[in-house]
């Protein structure tokens, strides 16, 4: 079982300082048992078992905060103040009905104001020194591999990882991959004492959760901790199937949320966030995010459309972020845009282009400053200064060649920036130092690693020790054959007999250690090993 662990705008193509959080665990909400129907099989524990079963669902949900629900239609739809049309070519707020252009320019001015601009020039942040601890990391240096798990992924052709997260608390890691189920590993008791031997056994799932279709988006409640099951839970996306939130102690399914369209079909979304406090579940959908009480399963919902007659931000919604200082989440389009938001009602704040591909990623910075975002087939990860909206600080360049999401990660203190790419390396960022001059200036990355020899799709820092998770595979397309080939091929004109997959989970060690065993990551193309 887990333990607790104690220690607007444009831009030409080319190139956890927390928010205060309310306690809301105190009144769990009372009622009959939630929608509980699975569409896929039957989720599978593991024989250690992870909690208390028969706990009633209604009893594990925290009950959210005070919200204006009062309104909402009997249909279970409660619609919020429609956006106003953007100019695309304007770069301040736009006026909005429910929030005037004074309110948005005094929001707009609050992030602004949340933290003096950077003496360095070009740079996220004033001075390493001064703003950041890092605890034990150390990028002078490949990381070293610790242990893993691929025994679990080998069963099944082409059964790719899609992604891992850690939990809030450090101590479970999340994983996704093709054949649609959604496994749970255990921070390997070893690394709670920091003693361990030359290796580490082969990491093993304690929990699957399988889904009946393919995930579009998974995540873990923002305030989870195992000491407290009752935060315990995974929301999940998939194909034709309801939003399920999963009890990441059991493995059970314990709630449904039910988007349904205007002609009152059932619509997955494709990206899913909670709100830092997790009182609501933001969802992404075509041209609209939707947004569930988390105290609340079923079908009721407010509807936050993002463009009115191609006026906004158009296409699906693809990934939702908050940021940690002021009321305001980003989202990423595939329609290659990035939309701010007020997240009291949903007013456009700005809407940014630049993007060479659909957005995939977004990642704001501790302090709420900066704004990371990332796009499938786009060599670029952008850093927006949201002091000065549709300013880009810097880009970070990557390999990017599959239209899969790419995920990319911050450390909890935001100075180290990390992403893998399509041909199998990682690089790491320092975003306290100062970019290459120029028009367009480009961060170089202080270390850059082959961590494996296939895609690493999915990258995520432990929020307390220097571990390092990475996800790797990607879906194989057969190949022709080659003229020598094809006297032996008995009619067969594609292969996949020529390439090298690997699916496979690693973990990193990216601190610093006389114990651990030597690493088998080897280091390439490093521009600079001393982290400044």
């Amino acid at each position: 079982m887990c333990l607790p662990l104690t220690q607007p705008s444009t831009r030409p193509l080319a190139g956890h300082t927390s928010k205060a959080s309310t306690a809301l665990r105190e009144n769990p909400v009372s009622g009959k048992r939630m929608d509980s129907e699975a569409p896929g099989s039957d989720p599978v524990l593991d024989s250690g078992g992870r909690g208390d079963t028969s706990v009633d669902c209604a009893e594990r949900l925290p009950e959210a905060g005070v919200l204006a629900c009062e309104d909402c239609s009997g249909s279970g739809v409660m619609d919020a103040p429609l956006p106003p049309s953007v100019d695309e070519q304007a770069l301040d707020p736009v006026e909005s009905g429910a929030m005037d252009t004074a309110e948005q320019e005094a929001l707009l001015q609050q992030i602004a104001e949340s933290e003096e601009p950077p003496s360095l020039e070009g740079s996220c942040r004033e001075s390493a020194e001064d703003l950041y601890f890092c605890p034990g990391y150390d990028f002078t240096h490949g990381p070293r591999v610790l242990t893993g798990s691929w025994t679990e992924f080998s069963g099944m052709f082409e059964n790719f990882l899609r992604g891992c997260k850690w939990a809030p608390d450090g101590t479970c890691l999340l994983t996704n991959s093709a054949d649609n189920i959604l496994r749970i590993y255990n921070l390997p008791p070893e690394l709670y004492s920091g003693h361990w031997g030359d290796s580490l056994e082969e990491m093993s799932p304690v929990l699957r959760m399988a889904e009946g279709d393919t995930v579009y988006d998974f995540c873990w409640y923002t305030q989870m901790t195992s000491t407290d099951p009752e935060t315990c839970f995974i929301a999940s996306s998939s194909r034709d199937n309801p939003i399920h939130i999963w009890d990441a102690f059991s493995g059970n399914l314990q709630a449904s949320f039910r988007p349904y369209n205007h002609l009152d079909e059932l619509t997955p979304p494709h990206s899913l966030c909670f709100t830092p406090d997790g009182s609501q579940l933001f969802c992404g959908f075509d041209k609209m995010v939707r947004v569930f009480r988390t105290c609340r399963p079923g079908r009721e919902c407010e509807q936050r459309p993002t463009a009115i007659k191609k006026q906004g931000q158009t296409g699906i919604i693809s990934c939702i972020a908050f940021s940690p200082s002021v009321d305001v989440y980003a989202c990423g389009s595939y329609a290659k845009t990035v939309g701010l938001y007020s997240q009291d009602d949903g007013s456009v704040l700005s809407v940014l282009q630049g993007h060479q591909g659909g957005v995939t990623h977004l990642l704001f910075s501790p302090d709420g400053n900066c704004l990371f975002t990332g796009g499938r087939k786009d060599p670029e990860i952008l850093c927006w200064d949201l002091r000065q909206p549709g300013k880009v600080l810097f880009s970070m360049l990557r390999t990017v060649t599959t239209n899969q999401r790419m995920y990319f990660d911050a450390e909890l203190y935001g100075r180290h920036l990390v992403s893998g790419n399509t041909e199998g390396q990682v690089s790491v960022w320092d975003t306290s130092l100062a970019p290459s001059d120029g028009p367009e200036p480009i961060l170089e990355p202080v270390l850059k690693f082959q961590a494996q020899q296939d895609c690493i799709n999915g990258v995520s820092f432990h929020p307390t020790l220097p571990l390092l998770a990475t996800a790797s595979g990607q879906r194989i397309l057969p190949e022709p054959l080659d003229s020598s080939e094809e006297d032996d091929s008995d009619g067969v004109l594609m292969t996949c007999c020529h390439i090298h997959s690997e699916n496979v989970l690693r973990l990193w060690w990216c601190g610093t250690s006389e114990e651990l065993p030597p690493s088998t990551g080897e280091v390439v193309d490093i521009t600079e090993t001393t982290v400044r």
